[in-house]
């Protein structure tokens, strides 16, 4: 088998431009609570829970398109240029139904807020914000159908410097149009939302621009493959419903938090944001593990595989515990990057403390499902995080918050211990899906 030292190298020339461009993606949403959060704390929690919603919608249709991962990078390890140019040009057709169901979808939030109970406060900062956001939608997909395709070829660098770059765009689209400056009309959160659309529409471009010279003539984009987008779906499915789970069952946290006060909601927001930024290395880790992993597959080099998708879970979980210590030693530190308000920092130190216990299973998981991925496996992701959430987490979660009076703090704890659970589970899925091929092997 191939050390485990030597994939060390390749993974992380493909890793760190993705964790780069990870990063630069949760900066934007960082960038936008800390300007919005000068605005209010209502304002803050509004945009928080409007933009989880508006993902907990979207994230079927770029949990779909990660298909694109399997089909790309093992193309490319088995050196068919032609067909990884094929699974894009499906992947674009995709994006045209895709959007106009989750506009809808996300339209529908709206109502959903209210019934919900959303504080009237945070309610009616969060309308606008979705129906401006909610033209993003299309350029969003367009974009990650471009990313999964350039990584999958062996090419982050224009993904990393698209969200990188992004985040002026961004900045800038938000100074103008939520504080009204140079004239500009001060539409606070509702501005907060098209700034974001402006950047989405930037990333898309960007990276329709870096696609264009790997084109070759006999490409015929505008007729499209319906096996080949059947192929994308089955894969995708599978890891949609997976990120559904997840993002959801944070999304529904979301919305039961803003039912308690203003100050508990945001200090949610802080440490969401937070943890969310730190699992951003992983995340970057897990697509390059999908690559590496599809590559070596596509290859026909499955200890070389199984060596690629270990190191990538053992990087992702050491970053992730070192992570915690820093969320243990320095919560007020932190909290006070977001707000000025003593009482909402206060109130984000323990919501610190339960997400600095699960950093390191958080990056064992979120690694092996992108290992497991790039191998063409995604439903064990899909059955673990709805049973580990929906069934554990945040039914213990609600009981802890409501029922016993922890309030916000209670609610993470839930999560925290459904974490711990997932990414034991699914790193042990991963030895065994290893250990499956060597009785494969000639």
């Amino acid at each position: 088998m191939r050390p485990r030292a030597a994939e060390i190298r390749p993974l992380l020339q493909l890793a760190l431009p993705l964790i780069l461009g990870e990063i630069g993606w949760m900066t934007m949403g960082i960038v936008d609570a800390m300007m919005v959060g000068r605005v209010s704390a209502e304002a803050m929690s509004g945009v928080g829970v409007a933009g989880i919603l508006f993902f907990t919608v979207v994230i079927f249709g770029l949990g779909v398109l990660l298909g694109l991962d399997t089909l790309v990078s093992q193309a490319h390890g088995a050196g068919r240029a032609d067909d990884t140019r094929k699974s894009l040009h499906a992947g674009l057709w995709m994006t045209l139904p895709l959007a106009a169901v989750l506009m809808a979808l996300q339209l529908a939030s709206v109502p959903v807020m209210r019934m919900i109970g959303v504080n009237p406060a945070i309610f009616d900062q969060a309308v606008p914000y979705t129906e401006s956001v909610v033209f993003s939608t299309w350029p969003l997909l367009v974009y990650a159908c471009f990313r999964r395709y350039l990584q999958g070829i062996n090419r982050p660098g224009p993904v990393m410097f698209a969200l990188v770059s992004a985040n002026l765009v961004n900045a800038g689209a938000n100074w103008l149009l939520i504080f009204g400056n140079l004239g500009f009309p001060a539409m606070g959160t509702e501005g907060a939302g098209w700034a974001t659309t402006v950047s989405r529409v930037y990333l898309a471009l960007v990276l329709l621009i870096a696609a264009m010279p790997v084109a070759q003539p006999g490409d015929h984009p505008w007729t499209p493959s319906w096996t080949r987008m059947r192929a994308i779906f089955a894969i995708g499915f599978p890891a949609s419903l997976q990120l559904l789970a997840e993002v959801g069952v944070f999304a529904l946290a979301t919305a039961l938090i803003s039912k308690l006060d203003a100050t508990q909601a945001a200090a949610h927001q802080i440490a969401l944001g937070v943890v969310s930024y730190s699992f951003m290395v992983p995340l970057g880790l897990s697509a390059a593990a999908a690559v590496r992993v599809g590559h070596q597959i596509g290859a026909g080099n499955r200890p070389s595989a199984a060596a690629a998708g270990w190191t990538a879970i053992l990087l992702g979980a050491g970053f992730m515990a070192c992570a915690g210590l820093v969320f243990i030693s320095a919560p007020r530190l932190i909290s006070r990057a977001f707000t000025p308000d003593e009482t909402v920092i206060a109130a984000a130190v323990p919501l610190l403390a339960w997400g600095a216990l699960f950093q390191l299973f958080d990056g064992a998981q979120g690694v092996a499902v992108g290992a497991m991925r790039g191998a063409g496996e995604t439903r064990a992701a899909a059955i673990t995080h709805f049973l580990g959430y929906w069934i554990v987490g945040l039914p213990l979660g609600w009981y802890l918050c409501f029922q016993r009076g922890w309030g916000a703090p209670g609610l993470w704890a839930g999560l925290c211990v459904a974490l711990i659970a997932i990414g034991v589970t699914l790193t042990i899925v991963w030895l065994r899906l290893v250990r499956s091929w060597a009785t494969v092997l000639p």
